[in-house]
């Protein structure tokens, strides 16, 4: 079943990472390569998962993961080494075992560099299957549900 946030006031997006491009971010065209947006992303994915409960050490007491099953990115502007970029993340989609989520990162002006749509599962680590998410992780998650799920 899929929890939508109808009839209740929409989330904003939470800011989950702020951080600096290096020079050895930086590709042989001198701005960020796409390795690095994924991994600020990444970064990213982890803080929003934290917001919800699913911490390091819930996941290791639970023999529980969360694995990414698809993701989509899309590159709107560069950035260069010495910009600082900021990454808001907000949940599109809430169900028993997966979690669809979307990050837009943004350099200091506000603009956005690149967004990033991602479908995660929440794992059983010793029978390597799909479970479901605990009760309070699917509260939480269902808190920040935005319009942008509505689309």
């Amino acid at each position: 079943m899929i929890v939508r946030a109808e009839g209740r006031a929409m989330a904003e997006p939470v800011l989950t990472y702020r951080g600096a491009v290096y020079p050895w971010h930086c590709d042989h065209m001198g701005h960020m390569n796409v390795m690095w947006y994924v991994g600020k992303f990444d970064e990213a994915t982890w803080n929003l998962f934290s917001t919800l409960g699913l911490t390091p050490d819930y996941l290791r007491s639970a023999s529980r993961g969360m694995a990414a099953v698809e993701q989509h990115i899309v590159y709107q502007r560069e950035v260069f080494a010495g910009d600082t970029v900021s990454v808001h993340s907000e949940l599109l989609e809430v169900r028993e075992k997966v979690i669809r989520f979307r990050h837009a990162m943004t350099n200091a002006s506000g603009e956005t560099t690149a967004v990033t749509t991602l479908t995660a599962v929440h794992l059983d680590t010793a029978h390597r299957r799909s479970c479901p998410m605990p009760a309070e992780v699917l509260a939480a998650a269902r808190e920040l549900l935005t319009s942008a799920g509505e689309d």
